[in-house]
């Protein structure tokens, strides 16, 4: 078969490229740019190793640039959210608006079969599966991929632990066999959180209150804060830590409280917009995730009028406004929805 494979410089990727060749398949490289040169984002060394690895594996390979419709479709959003005191997920919205629709577009203009990537997931009978490796398993960052699109694409190493893709890069003598995976988002790069986000939105300091309302410190602007944040705050003293508990965006309050468990960052129900399920809804009883890496937790979810209402067996930390909840049955992975609010604290 003819197959592209979205190749983003990294050892995932590089390996699949391999995989697939090695199979005896016709392997096409695509490589994306989406956030534009000069500005710490390290596109231009993730390219070179997309060269070198091509050039190894003796496949051709494409650059396609997507600056303008990720700014467009992923960071315009990233901006408008986090201006409202929400914490987005722009990786999610990548999938959804440009690898699982203007790469696979693009893919199947050069002829692919299928679009592949380095992704850790599965596909079995149309359904998105968790990958393999617990550790890696991204199903929760692709919820939003429907079905009808599954059938074009392939996650040719969701089947194998991380170890297991690091030693075939360097049994095929990769040049990406060493490279460290990426951490955080690709358009802030190395640079400090709030630094980059400043040049984007007027933030304005305000005070940091505790629940009853006393003043215990300045933010920087809430933007720069997620809920459940301890680091940053610049609050000391006597006593157990103190975290992000609230965001008050009307008076730019951050509410804080001290102490790692303090029960007002426990929330037993949630209410989610923007619903993208894979196939089936999910039943009256499953198991969802509210972040990446958390384990399943069993809950209870109605689909009423767009919106999912969700109440968990047991009351869960930081449940974070503009996050996803992602819900699963067993290994399938049914999609999700943006959390909008919570309650039952």
């Amino acid at each position: 078969m003819k197959i592209v494979v979205g190749m983003s410089g990294g050892v995932d990727s590089s390996v699949v490229a391999y995989l697939l060749k090695k199979e005896g398949h016709e392997v096409i490289g695509l490589f994306m740019r989406n956030w534009e040169e000069g500005e710490d984002c390290p596109a231009e060394a993730d390219y070179q190793d997309v060269v070198n690895v091509a050039s190894s594996l003796n496949i051709p390979f494409y650059t396609i640039n997507f600056t303008k419709e990720y700014k467009d479709r992923v960071f315009k959003d990233f901006i408008e959210q986090s201006l409202k005191g929400l914490t987005p997920n722009p990786d999610i919205l990548c999938n959804r608006e440009i690898k699982f629709n203007l790469l696979l577009e693009k893919a199947k203009e050069l002829g692919g079969d299928f679009l592949a990537t380095g992704h850790y997931a599965r596909i079995k009978d149309g359904e998105l599966l968790k990958g393999l490796d617990p550790n890696k398993d991204q199903s929760y960052f692709l919820y939003t991929v429907k079905n009808d699109l599954l059938k074009s694409v392939m996650f040719p190493i969701g089947d194998l632990p991380k170890t297991e893709v690091r030693k075939l890069a360097k049994e095929a003598n990769l040049a990406t066999h060493q490279k460290k995976d990426s951490t955080g988002i690709c358009f802030i790069g190395e640079r400090d959180f709030r630094s980059f986000l400043s040049q984007y939105i007027s933030v304005k300091p305000g005070p940091m209150l505790t629940l009853e309302g006393k003043k215990v410190g300045e933010h920087m602007g809430i933007a720069f804060y997620t809920i459940g944040q301890r680091k940053g705050l610049g609050i000391g003293g006597a006593g157990d830590a103190w975290f992000v508990v609230d965001k008050d965006v009307e008076k730019n309050a951050l509410i804080v409280a001290q102490g790692l468990n303090h029960p007002s960052l426990f929330y037993s129900e949630l209410v989610a917009d923007t619903l993208s399920f894979v196939g089936r809804e999910p039943p009256q009883r499953c198991h969802a995730k509210i972040r990446y890496r958390q384990n399943d937790q069993a809950c209870e979810v109605r689909v009423i009028d767009d919106k999912a209402y969700v109440k968990f067996d047991v009351p869960q930390r930081a449940i974070t406004p503009g996050q996803s909840i992602v819900f699963y049955d067993q290994d399938v992975c049914l999609g999700g929805g943006v959390i909008i609010s919570r309650s039952g604290n």
